[in-house]
């Protein structure tokens, strides 16, 4: 079992930046490859990006690649969302997820999900 707890939302200007945190428990982070998805209101819930289980690899959606960076400290088990050049359609509850497959970007792939952070992009 891995529990994710996610932190980091909030509300920001357009052109700012935010950094989304997500907390695991258990010892078996290390294990997974992560993941960050989003949801806005009345919209489907998308991929955003993820990070093999070391960190050495990641894979983008292409509406965030150039301006968002996903990154892990495993010792603190820990997974990064850096978000900079925010835009207004960024705006969304993004939840963190854990899973085995890697490069996976449908949430029915990842196992484990967090409760979201909410992140609202003014203009």
């Amino acid at each position: 079992q891995v529990q994710l707890v996610e932190s980091g939302g909030g509300l920001v200007q357009a052109g700012g930046s935010l950094r989304l945190s997500c907390a695991a428990s258990g010892r078996t982070f290390s294990s997974y490859h992560m993941g960050w998805f989003r949801q806005a209101p009345g919209k489907d819930r998308e991929f955003v990006a993820t990070i093999n289980w070391n960190g050495g690899s990641t894979y983008y959606a292409a509406s965030v690649k150039g301006r968002f960076t996903i990154s892990r400290d495993n010792a603190k088990n820990t997974v990064y969302l850096r978000m900079n050049s925010l835009k207004p359609e960024d705006t969304a509850v993004y939840y963190c997820a854990a899973t085995t497959i890697f490069i996976a970007t449908t949430g029915g792939r990842y196992n484990y999900w967090g409760q979201g952070t909410q992140v609202t992009v003014s203009s």
